[in-house]
């Protein structure tokens, strides 16, 4: 049977220091927030002292949200499915009140096209913009190579799906709602072990790639290294044939690979092809329609791990999916149907966590965001959201699905906590 899991994701003397680091930005950002408030004024370009902006339809005050997700590259369908939640969230809820003032929110974009090297300049576009808070990335990397932009700037970011533990690590400005990775492996490890009867692994990840090669490295030590196999490919990869061929000759009883959307599709129509015979499991990226329709039809097991499980809140689903097949969009990025990705779940739910920062901060300026943040809880659909003193969410329940390649469909498994 699967069981019950616990981990420690940090050390006593880690979580003293980020604590302590924490604490020493949020006095700054008072420290900031008072200098402002004593300069007083405007510098004439629109924009109030406490950031906010007269731009909106009705020439009411508007506050502006950073929206810092991949709409290209290996990524972009994850992302756009992301989004597709905070748009949702946003034409449900598209005012907040702020210090006693309705405000219009505004989502800003900005794509990092799934790209590390890009994800900066993405990120200086939302600083520029004058966003209050920004909410992403879907993908580990992308957010960790961003980070620096946020903070030099002073604005707070927030992690929709992003699960490294590095995303926050040794900063104050980056938060997240979501699980992290050292929990996500150790419950795939146990689950191959506990399912399967796995005694042998085969592990599949990315060169360079934080969330890959990170959860990759965190599930070989809940599973044991001496008895992984474990490779890596390089970025461009298309034909993953040999990969497959060498997990089928590896002895091993299951196929771990926490790769992207575009490279799961092509790694399924090869151990369908190769008759790979043995389960494969992967993270959170591979809950998606473009995995359950690459997947329909053929001869494979495929089982994975995520934040949400449809079904979960019917008056969400029931909406979300009218809203998707309203709109042709955001039908096209949800992949042509109204099934509804575990990411779209959390983009939702970020949404709603910003807007209770923001009425927490009862100021529309970055720094009063950052404030607010660690103090915030919301209960959203895909649970209740708190922060610990790292900044990352305090979640310890994950949901196991298995593809239903008859169907093509996601079927719950069962929802593992600790």
């Amino acid at each position: 049977m699967f069981r019950n899991l616990g981990m420690d994701f940090h050390s006593v003397n880690s979580r003293r220091m980020k604590r302590m680091k924490k604490r020493f930005a949020l006095l700054l950002a008072v420290a900031m927030v008072l200098s402002l408030a004593a300069c007083g004024g405007n510098s004439g370009n629109g924009s109030s002292s406490d950031g906010s902006t007269n731009g909106g339809s009705d020439g009411g005050k508007v506050v502006k949200i950073g929206v810092f997700e991949p709409q290209s590259g290996d990524n972009g369908a994850g992302g756009k499915q992301e989004i597709l939640g905070m748009q949702y969230a946003n034409q449900e809820t598209p005012t907040v009140e702020i210090g006693g003032e309705t405000y219009t929110v505004e989502l800003v974009y900005a794509d990092n096209q799934s790209s590390n090297d890009k994800a900066p300049s993405a990120a200086q576009t939302l600083v520029s913009g004058g966003v209050s808070i920004v909410l992403g990335s879907y993908g580990s990397g992308v957010s960790i190579a961003a980070s620096d932009t946020f903070g030099d700037a002073g604005v707070p970011a927030m992690g929709v799906t992003c699960t490294n533990p590095q995303v926050t690590a040794g900063n104050s400005h980056y938060f997240r709602i979501c699980f992290l990775d050292p929990f996500q492996g150790t419950v795939l490890a146990n689950f191959a072990k506990d399912e399967f009867g796995a005694t042998k692994a085969y592990c599949l990840a990315k060169q360079g790639d934080d969330y890959s090669v990170g959860l990759c490295n965190y599930f070989q030590e809940a599973f044991g290294k001496e008895n992984c196999v474990y490779e890596t490919f390089p970025e461009g990869t298309s034909d993953y044939s040999s990969y497959v061929t060498n997990a089928k000759n590896s002895g091993a009883q299951v196929f771990f690979a926490p790769v992207s959307t575009e490279a799961a599709a092509l790694i399924i129509d090869q151990a369908a092809t190769q008759s790979l015979g043995l389960p494969i499991l992967a993270g959170d990226t591979w809950d998606s329609n473009v995995i359950t329709a690459a997947a329909q039809g053929k001869d494979v097991d495929i089982n994975v791990t995520t934040f949400y499980q449809e079904g979960g809140n019917p008056t969400f689903d029931e909406g979300v999916k009218a809203w998707i097949n309203s709109d042709s969009t955001a039908l096209a990025n949800n992949n042509g149907n109204d099934m509804i990705a575990a990411v779209t779940a959390m983009g939702y739910d970020a949404y709603y966590v910003a807007l209770e920062a923001l009425k927490k901060a009862g100021a529309t300026d970055p720094n009063s965001v950052l404030l607010a943040l660690p103090s915030v809880e919301y209960d959203g659909v895909s649970g209740h959201i708190a922060f610990d003193e790292v900044g990352d969410a305090i979640r310890d329940v994950a949901y196991v699905k298995h593809c239903n390649t008859a169907t093509g469909a996601w079927e719950f498994v069962t929802q593992q906590g600790v």
